[in-house]
């Protein structure tokens, strides 16, 4: 089944046309992007039962967005009416008088605005508001029962998912747009106990569409509980360098931190990334192909960003060259290059940056048993847990939470936690001499910007082997 159009903007869009008509009377260029969502959090753990509105997710409202010949300017508002258009136009007028003469108008020029009629929706197997609060929570009691049965050692279970069902509008001269979209996500962690010494391991579930990832997270309690269970056996690890394979999340927290951020354009013009200055050049193994953008069916996808781009696929990483980075409508015009649809907003409320959206490295020829056969000693690398960037240096530092120890082409069974992952991009990406013939993309997280602004990202790829520095 298709997402539905979201009542608020039906029953308003007429509102809508009539403030774009009556701010294309006064300004060069104007815009209008509509949006009405809806979030809920749900969990079960040995602490308790919780059902919440997600606020960070949950708004209704629109951005209005102006061109005077010299600079933009945008209004932001969840109030419209026939009485109230008149007074939006003034209020940008006024604010073009205060701050357009701050602004160094020389890199702003009128966006293209091709004529574009659209209205798609992604599909879904399970609506999470027919199926039911009770329904869901029912169900997800289920699969912590099941985590909390299969171990006397299982301290706690916790189950966790959300979703997100959103519209958007985007109107101007020549585009009248729509789009609806419904993600769910959603985790389980297993919590061990073993003296006074607690292990914990977790699993993540991500699909563009409903309730139907709740399948998914009942299929994986034994592997979660077997994980923890192993980590109570785990060791620290020597710190070194390391022959190392990582799994597709693993990889996928490579691709997000170590280059994605990297090539997001308006670090270009703020003169932040290094990446910049390599467009062209050999920056990874031929091995490595790279994406982002709507080549694959996650969470993050969308049908156009939120200045009205059309999303697209991105080739970032052509066999090893950097051949192209990811760009909002502004860095774009200022870099003279065509933008890539990643303007992104964590609502109506906040500004346009660009943002990553599903990030991933293409799949390969290696199967994962020669790779792991190829190492003599070294470590397979899963499950990680948190990352920082550095795109000015292209430094990258990750958590990651555990090691398989890998000697003689084997897994030994040995296990290593908890373990930090740092480098130097390039060297990292260089090294890269396997790349296994799968790959899996997952969406559990939000990628933080600016005032740590939260938009939903995705990102994996096939198994890599590399030589990477662990500590």
């Amino acid at each position: 089944m298709k997402v539905k159009q979201s009542d608020y903007i039906g029953k308003n869009k007429v509102l809508f046309k009539k403030l774009l008509e009556k701010l294309l009377e006064n300004f060069e260029y104007a815009s209008v992007l509509v949006s009405d969502s809806v979030s809920k959090r749900y969990s079960v753990s040995k602490m308790g039962i919780n059902i919440s509105e997600d606020d960070m997710l949950t708004s209704r409202g629109f951005v209005a967005k102006v061109y005077d010949g010299g600079c933009y300017a945008e209004y932001s508002g969840n109030d419209i009416s026939e009485e109230k258009i008149s007074d939006i136009v003034a209020k940008i007028k006024d604010e073009l008088v205060l701050f357009g003469s701050k602004f160094d108008k020389s890199q702003y020029k009128i966006p293209e605005d091709e004529p574009l009629t659209l209205s798609k929706s992604t599909e879904y197997e399970i609506d999470p508001e027919d199926m039911g609060d009770e329904a869901i929570i029912e169900k997800m009691t289920k699969v912590y029962q099941a985590g909390m049965a299969e171990d006397e050692k299982v301290l706690n279970f916790n189950v966790g998912m959300n979703y997100q069902k959103y519209s958007k509008l985007f109107l101007s001269k020549n585009r009248d747009m729509e789009q609806n979209i419904l993600w769910s996500s959603g985790h389980t962690i297993a919590m061990a106990l073993r003296g006074e010494e607690v292990k914990d391991s977790s699993s993540m579930f991500s699909v563009l569409g409903g309730m139907e990832v709740l399948d998914d997270m009942m299929d994986s309690v034994k592997k979660t509980v077997k994980v923890c269970l192993e980590l109570l056996d785990s060791e620290p690890l020597l710190p070194g360098v390391y022959d190392c394979i990582c799994d597709p999340e693993t990889t996928g927290m490579i691709v997000h931190e170590a280059f994605g951020h990297g090539v997001e354009m308006d670090m270009f013009v703020k003169d932040r990334a290094l990446a910049a200055n390599y467009v062209g050049q050999y920056v990874a193994s031929p091995l490595i192909t790279m994406h982002d953008g709507n080549g694959e069916n996650e969470v993050a996808t969308y049908f156009f960003d939120d200045e009205g781009t059309l999303a697209c696929d991105t080739i970032i990483i052509d066999k090893g060259i950097l051949v192209a980075g990811i760009s909002d409508l502004q860095s774009a015009m200022a870099l003279s290059t065509k933008p890539t649809g990643n303007g992104r907003r964590e609502s109506f409320e906040r500004k346009s940056y660009t943002r990553m959206t599903n990030t991933y490295f293409e799949a390969g020829n290696d199967k994962l048993e020669d790779m792991i056969a190829s190492i003599e000693n070294g470590l397979l690398l899963e499950s990680p847990s948190s990352g920082m960037e550095d795109p000015k240096n292209w430094g990258i530092q990750c958590m990651v939470s555990y090691a398989r120890e890998i000697k003689n082409g084997k897994l030994t069974g040995k296990i290593f936690s908890p373990i930090v992952l740092t480098g130097y991009v390039p060297d990292l990406l260089k090294s890269i001499s396997m790349v296994s013939d799968t790959k899996k993309l997952s969406g559990s997280g939000f990628c933080g910007k600016g005032y740590k602004e939260w938009v939903k990202v995705s990102d994996g790829g096939p198994y890599i082997k590399a030589k990477i520095r662990l500590g």
